[in-house]
């Protein structure tokens, strides 16, 4: 009688646990806007508890053991993951940015936060399947508002988009700014030009993990493409410069690079090439000046954009495009979470992520740390920016060889493999490796109507 007494109390205790549970968990109202269900679901989830810059720790946080773990989950949320913006987008009723829609994406398909240990404890906050369902019907929503690229169907929900055509050009700009592009005298000794190190016939790089500037002198970060660099929310490894033409005023006045004193001294050079001077008089009434001569660049480097790749014609409807381990690679680029960073037009350039956020990078790199690996933090002097980096785009990567900011990875592959390792925490089999490299090579692009090569043969 005791028995059945406690085995009936039991069962009661279950089914009011799991009254409770289902209870707490339900997802937000449909009465609410799909951008409000989503700020919900964060909110009941725990997200802003540890990826947010002024996260306070719980109660629980002092005691001994756990507390410890809960400090070191805050802390490696953060290190991951700013989740503050696209939070205050969505309650402001804003367009949050691609790179944290993905972000919050893929977690929720893969419903791996918040971790168990977590959502034992804050009852609420477990990832659904209706929670789940909430989020990916709201990021489908915001793709096909927030991207006009004619794609259709499934595939406008993709996180990575098609290049577009450009428009808007000012071509008489564009071709004063093709004509500094190369012009060598914008360097002191009249020796290196932009071209000298973004190449248009090198996929608009150089392929040398160090530019030499003016003297043979080297630089200490690997160069970046010039093609599709008008997609990047900054330039530079560091986001230095807001704009190309920001960008474009830096190697000019570098010690390393071009090595001129001013921009006054590179005018008048300029402007002892009358027949140059007056034609850049008739498109610049006010001539030669800093602000005009990187406006120009920056209308030319605006130009550099590589459309019509296998990629972008399958994206558009293509069924054809795309071989069946090519898309095999793009499953698995989506799958570890490659498509997490490298989003968008230019699958990259829209943020700055953390080198390393998985395994320590720098501490197994076997090289001296430079100044230049410090990243974003050479900037904002945080902490948390410290090894932290824009996100290069992967258009035309096949050819932009070395790899990473520190060009220590010669080949594409070996690339491939090791991001999985340090940023998804991932060890790709030889098969696996082969089709996200398949994949990658299918983001060759056209330049003026024909697929972009590298006159550079790699070894």
């Amino acid at each position: 009688m005791k028995k059945s007494k406690l085995l009936i109390l039991a069962l009661v205790l279950a089914v009011v646990v799991v009254a409770v549970y289902r209870i707490s968990n339900r997802p937000p109202s449909a009465e609410y806007t799909p951008e409000a269900r989503v700020a919900a679901i964060l909110v009941q989830g725990g997200c802003l508890d540890c990826h947010t810059k002024d996260a306070e720790p719980p109660f629980y946080a002092d005691f001994p053991i756990v507390g410890k773990v809960v400090r070191q989950d805050i802390d490696s949320g953060f290190r991951a993951f700013d989740i503050a913006p696209l939070y205050e987008a969505l309650v402001a009723g804003q367009l949050p940015r691609p790179v944290d829609v993905a972000k919050v994406e893929k977690v929720a398909l893969d419903k791996r936060m918040p971790e168990p240990k977590y959502y034992l404890v804050h009852w609420g906050s477990q990832m659904t399947d209706a929670k789940r369902d909430i989020i990916v019907e709201w990021v489908r929503k915001y793709r096909a508002e927030y991207y006009a690229d004619g794609v259709e169907g499934e595939r406008a929900g993709e996180p990575v988009r098609p290049i577009a055509e450009p428009t808007d050009i000012d071509a008489r700009k564009a071709l004063l700014g093709y004509a500094l592009y190369h012009d060598a005298r914008l360097s002191v000794d009249n020796t290196v030009s932009c071209a000298s190190c973004h190449g248009l016939n090198t996929a608009g790089v150089d392929n040398k993990q160090y530019s030499e500037g003016v003297e043979g002198q080297k630089g200490g970060v690997n160069a970046p493409t010039t093609y599709n660099a008008v997609y990047n929310f900054v330039q530079f490894w560091d986001g230095r410069a807001g704009t190309l033409a920001e960008q474009a005023a830096g190697p000019p006045l570098n010690p390393v690079e071009m090595a001129s004193t001013s921009f006054d001294e590179i005018v008048a050079k300029l402007e002892k090439d009358r027949a140059f001077a007056a034609a850049f008089e008739a498109v610049y009434p006010d001539g030669l000046n800093q602000a005009n001569i990187t406006n120009a660049i920056e209308e030319f480097e605006r130009t550099l954009v590589t459309p019509n790749s296998a990629f972008d014609k399958w994206l558009k409807g293509d069924d054809t495009a795309l071989t069946e381990e090519e898309l095999r690679g793009y499953e698995l680029f989506k799958k570890y979470d490659c498509a997490t960073c490298h989003v968008g037009a230019n699958l990259g350039g829209e943020s700055y992520e953390l080198m390393g956020l998985r395994r320590h990078y720098f501490a197994e790199r076997d090289l001296p740390l430079t100044e230049e690996d410090n990243g974003r933090y050479k900037q904002t002097m945080e902490e948390r920016d410290r090894h932290r980096f824009k996100v290069p785009g992967l258009r035309n990567v096949e050819l932009t060889w070395p790899y990473y900011h520190d060009g220590t990875r010669a080949t594409l592959s070996e690339a491939v493999a090791d991001m999985a390792i340090y940023q998804s925490g991932v060890e790709l089999t030889e098969e696996e490796n082969a089709a996200i490299v398949a994949f990658l090579r299918t983001l060759t692009g056209e330049f003026e109507g024909v697929k972009l090569s590298n006159e550079n043969v790699q070894e």
